[in-house]
């Protein structure tokens, strides 16, 4: 994964976190239909660490962002974070699957919303980085 640049600010590396995880998740499930997703613990922990991750940079974006995508369950996001690093054992593969198959599209696309109000060159840094 590559280093997040330091002349961001705070949101802009958040909502960067966002989406290299985003894409890194999606790269890791490519090709592979539930049975398989299931079956695979390597594959499950890499997305569930992802969310995990996707989790703990939400909860650190300004409320004014996230006001602005109020499409996006940012409560919910956060509070998943806490399951994956407290309950684990609870968490469950049909439920990570379909936070990547159905969640994902509007997350990313929201986050894409908000690089490009910060500019080009938010926008740019690290879009390759997954």
């Amino acid at each position: 994964m590559p280093c997040m640049p330091s002349k961001s600010s705070e949101p802009e590396k958040r909502i960067l976190h966002i989406r290299v995880n985003i894409h890194l998740a999606r790269k890791v499930v490519d090709g592979l239909d539930y049975e398989a997703f299931r079956d695979n613990h390597l594959v499950f922990y890499g997305v569930t660490r992802c969310l995990e991750i996707i989790s703990e940079a939400s909860r650190r974006l300004p409320d004014e962002m996230k006001a602005r995508q109020p499409d996006i369950p940012w409560a919910e996001m956060a509070g998943a974070g806490n399951i994956y690093r407290h309950d684990y054992e609870d968490v469950q593969q049909r439920l990570v699957w379909g936070t990547v198959q159905r969640r994902f599209p509007a997350l990313l696309a929201a986050v894409e919303l908000e690089l490009a109000r910060l500019g080009p060159v938010a926008h740019t840094e690290s879009k390759n980085g997954a």
